[in-house]
């Protein structure tokens, strides 16, 4: 773990393995360790693995304000910046999405392949709306309901089935506690106001556009709208929920591995 200082933010990041740079992007309420802890060994055997936390989440500090796509966007080329990633291959998830496409369009010499997870390039359709306004109204009011909230629609139905009423409960404790939620907040909303349309379609690196089907909180059609935007790109769909790197880790990792290497 170290920390790299921009104009805005000290910035959070850690690095693992060695080999072409891969910088991962966390989505909404993520962090660098929830969202890809437990899949760095299966990339860093070949890979140097950068996590940055942009502001809002782990122990970044930043100035405070409104977040911009922008600003996590510089936050996170400081960070690649840090840990010596001239070049790498950028993959990022839900609201990560958004600010990796932000970076291929931008810094399109930095990029070298591009993954985008569950991603979204505006949040104009009333359902997202919808949800990220409750979001909020959940995170000043009750945060317990927003942690049910989270695993009702981050998880496939199935898949929730599966763990038993114990294992919901550790996991509800879990969200409550550990999330940084004034952190989460400000993140959810950029959500609400993001647009970067006009980015995906500038971006020219090759690029995989990963949709699950059964996402209750960033429905496939609007990764399909990202594909559509972005002209070198491959469309592919997991079965699973929004949060596909916790629920199928293994076909996640197989797909990623397959359109890098």
């Amino acid at each position: 773990m170290a920390f790299v200082e921009t104009a805005t933010a000290d910035v959070e990041y850690f690095v693992d393995g060695n080999g072409a740079p891969l910088v991962l992007v966390h989505g909404t309420g993520g962090n660098a360790e929830t969202n890809w802890g437990h899949l760095v060994d299966r990339f860093s055997g070949e890979r140097r693995v950068v996590r940055p936390n942009y502001s809002g989440s782990g122990r970044t500090l930043d100035k405070g304000g409104a977040l911009t796509v922008e600003r996590i966007g510089e936050e996170i080329i400081a960070a690649a910046d840090a840990a010596d990633a001239a070049q790498f291959d950028l993959l990022g998830f839900s609201l990560g999405a958004a600010v990796t496409a932000w970076i291929a369009a931008h810094h399109p010499a930095r990029v070298r392949r591009l993954v985008l997870l569950a991603g979204f390039a505006n949040s104009g359709d009333t359902r997202l709306q919808c949800q990220f306004e409750l979001w909020n109204r959940l995170i000043e009011t009750d945060r317990r309901a927003a942690a049910q909230l989270i695993l009702l629609t981050g998880f496939s139905p199935p898949f929730l089935s599966t763990l038993s009423r114990e294992e919901l409960e550790i996991s509800i404790d879990e969200i409550v506690t550990g999330n940084n939620w004034d952190g989460m907040r400000r993140q959810v909303d950029l959500d609400l106001s993001l647009d970067v349309r006009a980015e995906a379609r500038a971006i020219r690196c090759p690029t995989l556009v990963l949709a699950c089907q059964h996402d209750h909180m960033v429905a496939p059609a609007n990764s399909r709208a990202l594909h559509e935007a972005i002209k070198p790109s491959i469309y592919r769909e997991l079965a699973s929920g929004h949060l596909a790197p916790l629920e199928v880790p293994d076909r996640f990792v197989e797909e990623v591995h397959r359109f890098l290497s």
